[in-house]
């Protein structure tokens, strides 16, 4: 499978677990795992490129695991627009955070803060090098905002991190955004 091909699939496997399971016959579960059986005939692919796209995904933003029925479910690590419970517990965040964004949108971020808008949370980067990747996805060029973290949870925001290392919050003030 070729890097176009697996980014294609890539996409389509994150429509399916964090925006529209539905728009493929699925039903996610009250955490957003699926069993891996029903993903497959969905998404009309064998085991083998699935593994290929949850392997070679750089972000990682899928996991694969047994649950406790000893059914094996995929689902995505965050970034849902649909109602799901990751269960994640609130953790003390880095002192900084990063956000990458383009020109346009930072002018707009420092004005009114990073917003989640159809998502859980807002994600945010621990480096900065992470942070002008995810925002060159949208645009380039990328600008790249850091986050006081401590600050916010200083002042009661909570943060939580994801499995796959991204680091989630409902929203930043742009108070915490820093200069």
């Amino acid at each position: 499978m070729n890097d176009s091909s697996m980014i294609k699939l890539s996409k389509r496997m994150s429509l399916a677990l964090r925006h529209a399971p539905d728009r493929f016959g699925l039903v996610l579960d009250r955490a957003g795992w699926v069993p891996v059986d029903e993903f497959l005939t969905a998404l009309r692919i064998d085991r083998p490129t699935l593994e290929a796209v949850v392997v070679g995904n750089d972000k990682q933003r899928f996991a694969v695991e047994r649950g406790p029925d000893g059914v094996e479910r995929i689902r995505a690590s965050q970034g849902h627009s649909v109602p799901v419970d990751l269960g994640l517990t609130a953790q003390d965040p880095p002192s900084l955070l990063y956000h990458g964004t383009s020109r346009t949108a930072a002018e707009a971020i420092r004005r009114v803060g990073i917003e989640r808008g159809r998502r859980h949370h807002v994600h945010l980067s621990v480096d900065v090098e992470t942070a002008r990747r995810v925002g060159a996805r949208r645009s380039a060029p990328v600008v790249v905002l850091a986050v006081d973290a401590t600050a916010m949870a200083n002042q009661g925001h909570a943060f939580y991190r994801s499995a796959n290392g991204v680091w989630l919050t409902a929203a930043v003030p742009p108070e915490f955004l820093l200069p």
